[in-house]
């Protein structure tokens, strides 16, 4: 077992003060200067491979400069972007590609917006482990023949990378952070496919510390584990994806006309391999990730969540299947949750031609808890 992170290592000596950013820089974004400021947060990881070292923790932060300078009350206005299963948060959030920012966009509003990555993930710490390749799945390697690598190889960390505890201890680390920093009690979370088992499982076991929910297609599941497992997960410790797999995916789920711009499909994959340099060395170019043991998100307790939440499921996806967010608004036990049935729109809603829709209503359920001005219900939106 490996039990060392390059990246921790090299970073040390940063990780050991917290308080001022690394990075600043200004932009400018429908006339207003949105603020840009790289964070890195360091942690006593839990992640199996790196347990007990510290580890980093990528966070952006995009904001009015007014909004974080003239010492105003930020309570209710701290939000949180978690990533899914593969992009990195300042990928899937803060897409390059003018009007396409959904971190942007609510900062527009006002609000101090926050993404982060977790262990394994963009610019945050990744275990020695995901710099091997053997550590894929034999076909995801077979795809790397002969290009990258001479034949399929023996792992060398035959179990996933992390758990979904180990990202719960790392939103937590994100989440005390940010409300030393803005001073504030809670903190609103934005999740996208897992993070809805990061963000939702979050909320329901540190319900104190989060204010409003908005999940985009939350990987739930019913039947999830509720328990962890006795011993690690075997199987691959990472996936990979290329750019012929990220266009095919997506390409599979367009189900009406001008639904995505190619233009922004690319602007996605340049800042993908932007955030993995490791990985865009690989053969013609990869995105990696961690697999992640996932446990603990289960009807029980999400029908304990009272946290106000605003679900939201793409019709045409073909990857966390519309029902299962249903499901999870049926099961629901707060009374202020809506649920937006969204046509015209896939697994990757936040990139494509109706994020505005999106993007609108998240911006009010985060500021007044509600969705086209009702508390509670589900309603349509961007069908043709």
């Amino acid at each position: 077992m490996m039990k060392h992170s390059l990246r921790s290592i090299c970073t040390l000596g940063l990780l050991l003060s917290v308080a001022p950013p690394i990075a600043a820089q200004l932009g400018e974004a429908t006339g207003a200067q949105i603020l840009t400021v790289d964070h890195y947060v360091p942690t006593v990881s839990t992640v199996p491979a790196i347990e007990g070292e510290i580890a980093q923790l990528y966070v952006r932060e995009r904001a009015q400069p007014e909004t974080i300078v003239r010492g105003l009350n930020l309570e209710g206005r701290v939000i949180l972007f978690v990533h899914g299963a593969g992009t990195p948060a300042e990928v899937a959030f803060d897409v390059p590609h003018r009007g396409y920012s959904w971190m942007e966009h609510v900062a527009l509003a006002g609000f101090d917006v926050f993404s982060m990555d977790t262990t394994g993930y963009g610019r945050s710490t990744r275990p020695l482990l995901m710099n091997d390749p053997c550590n894929l799945s034999e076909s995801q390697q077979a795809d790397l023949v002969p290009q990258f690598l001479d034949a399929p190889c023996p792992p060398s960390y035959p179990y996933s990378a992390t758990t979904i505890a180990s990202d719960w201890h790392d939103i937590d680390t994100v989440v005390d952070y940010l409300r030393r920093l803005r001073g504030v009690e809670r903190v609103s979370l934005v999740g996208w496919s897992l993070g809805g088992p990061r963000a939702g499982g979050y909320a329901a076991r540190y319900p104190d510390k989060v204010d409003r929910l908005v999940l985009l297609a939350p990987a739930y599941r019913r039947d999830a584990p509720a328990d962890p497992p006795d011993r690690p997960v075997e199987g691959a410790a990472m996936t990979k994806q290329s750019r012929q797999d990220f266009v095919s995916n997506w390409n599979r789920q367009v189900g009406c006309s001008e639904q995505y711009e190619p233009a922004v499909s690319e602007a996605v994959w340049t800042a993908m391999m932007a955030s993995d340099p490791v990985g865009a060395t690989w053969g013609t170019g990869v995105r990696r990730a961690p697999r992640t043991a996932v446990w603990g998100w289960t009807a029980d307790v999400v029908a304990e969540t009272e946290t106000p939440m605003l679900l939201v499921a793409p019709i045409h996806d073909a990857q966390v299947a519309a029902e299962r967010v249903h499901q999870l608004y049926e099961d629901l036990g707060s009374d202020n949750k809506i649920l937006i049935d969204l046509g015209c729109a896939s697994h990757n809603a936040m990139w494509e031609t109706n994020r505005l829709l999106l993007f609108d209503a998240s911006v009010e359920w985060l500021r007044d808890g509600t969705a086209n001005g009702v508390e509670s219900g589900v309603l349509t939106m961007g069908y043709r």
